[in-house]
């Protein structure tokens, strides 16, 4: 057997399996013995949480369906992984990294679990991830877990991984599976994905269902696809698309959806196109070579043709401070996942989660738990707090229609640039879509990327953007990981 599976790409490996130079089965078992070499020994980047004890039988009944059908669609036989947030009615646990939860097992698949299951996908197991999606407590490192430990970032182990999503990027970047699904409120897809150097898709609110996933926001949350390049991201996010009518938000997209958005894809996507730069504020904690990076990148999008407005300042930029919007929401989200997980679940409230790290403080508070305590003491759980409902009316005011909104519409802008993933604040609060595709890399071998930002559903916009940048600006690299091998 003769197949290269780092870097390989989704079309890449259909080819190889339509012409028999590999099966499923075979490729789920490179990806195992990959995990083993590299997660679990060496650098020890400790991605991996779980693995689907099923993942060979489904991969090879799979084949067998290929060899008697022929395949589902590209997604057929293609090893995932999922963050450990997400649902999966399986053998598998769901706990988002909390020891509190991780005897918890789902009753049945997020929908996106159950979409990517139709599509032929194998999901080869579980991501690690920030613990509660880093809304623990202070000062806790992205990317630990109390049940999964530490993930390290396999290009400078002394620099973070990003988080919360930090698994499902790092196990994309060192080709443990095919692709990734992660979830994102502020900043955990792009966050992770710029550090990682792989491609994170941020989808507007609503356009992927948030049903069976461990919620942080009920405004700001939603699932997104992790890959190392924008046809496999999209790809992905394809095989992820469906109406889901208990999740409210879904109805927002009503005539602006997309069944394929592979035909977005235009290497000769950039000329024409106009995109604003928000220098002010934003680039303040950039580095001198961050910056010349970033500044390198933009040349290279005016050449290819694009109207580069510089700079595009967004107005209320400074104006959008602290909101307790997602402390409020947790709670309340929070309890009402809990309450289905059916009367045999370990835990039923935050209270019960709460009491079980005082329980086991060794194991479960090494940073901590102040979040958590904050959710549970200082909040109703009702969302009838003043402030929260200032603070909701106030992001959608600075962050949309005073923000990008009023900003895009001014500049008559299709996106707007940012350095890394440092507008996540106000495209989080905006609900609106990002796409981060790498860029480069410092001296120090550590990643940066430009993340590209639009207005609600213009995904197809922001994919043509993203993927003729990186089909005429190929940066990105493998992490070496035979150098820190024992």
């Amino acid at each position: 057997m003769s197949f290269e599976i780092v870097e390989a790409t989704i079309p890449e490996i259909q080819s190889a399996m339509d012409n028999g130079t590999i099966t499923s089965k075979q490729l789920v078992l490179m990806y195992l013995e990959r995990i083993a070499e590299h997660d679990k020994n060496g650098l020890t980047v400790n991605s991996v949480l779980e693995i689907n004890p099923d993942a060979l039988f489904i991969a090879e009944s799979l084949d067998v369906e290929r060899s008697l059908q022929g395949p589902r669609g590209p997604l057929h036989g293609i090893p995932v992984l999922l963050k450990d947030n997400i649902n999966t009615g399986d053998k598998m646990h769901t706990s988002a990294g909390s020891l509190a939860l991780a005897n918890s097992f789902a009753g049945e698949d997020a929908f996106l679990v159950t979409k990517l299951r139709e599509a032929g996908a194998v999901i080869m197991g579980k991501a690690n991830m920030t613990e509660f999606a880093n809304f623990m407590t202070n000062g806790m490192p992205s990317g630990y877990s109390s049940r999964g430990g530490q993930v390290l970032n396999p290009y400078n182990i002394s620099t973070p991984t990003g988080g919360s999503s930090a698994g499902s990027a790092v196990a994309v970047a060192c080709s443990f599976c095919a692709v990734s699904v992660g979830t994102e409120t502020s900043g955990s897809i792009l966050n992770p994905g710029n550090l990682g150097s792989v491609i994170g898709i941020k989808p507007t609110v609503g356009l992927l269902s948030r049903s069976g996933i461990l919620p942080l926001s009920n405004t700001q949350d939603t699932p997104g696809p992790m890959a190392r390049t924008v046809r496999d991201a999209v790809l992905l996010l394809n095989a992820m698309l469906g109406m889901d009518s208990s999740d409210a938000a879904m109805g927002t997209g009503a005539g602006r959806l997309h069944g394929d958005y592979t035909v977005f894809l235009d290497p000769n996507g950039l000329p024409g196109a106009r995109i604003g730069i928000p220098r002010d504020y934003y680039f303040e904690e950039l580095t001198d070579e961050q910056l010349a990076l970033f500044n390198a990148s933009v040349d290279r999008m005016r050449e290819l043709g694009a109207t580069i407005i510089d700079p595009a300042d967004i107005r209320t930029a400074r104006d959008i401070k602290y909101s307790s919007v997602v402390l409020n929401e947790f709670k309340t989200s929070l309890n009402a996942y809990l309450s289905q997980l059916g009367p045999g679940a370990p835990m039923r409230t935050l209270k019960d989660i709460i009491d079980f790290n005082h329980a086991h403080p060794t194991e479960t508070l090494r940073f901590g738990q102040a979040t958590l305590l904050d959710a549970e003491y200082t909040t109703s759980g009702t969302l009838t707090e003043p402030q929260y409902l200032r603070d909701r009316a106030t992001d959608l005011r600075l962050c949309k229609e005073l923000g990008m909104d009023a900003t895009m519409r001014e500049h008559q802008l299709d996106a707007l640039l940012f350095p890394a993933d440092f507008g996540v604040r106000i495209t989080s609060r905006a609900g609106y879509p990002s796409i981060v595709v790498p860029s480069g890399y410092t001296s120090a071998g550590v990643p940066f990327g430009v993340t590209f930002a639009a207005q609600a559903y213009q995904e197809p916009v922001l994919i043509r953007l993203a993927y003729a940048y990186e089909q005429n600006y190929k940066v990105r690299r493998a992490p070496s990981l035979q150098s820190f091998i024992k």
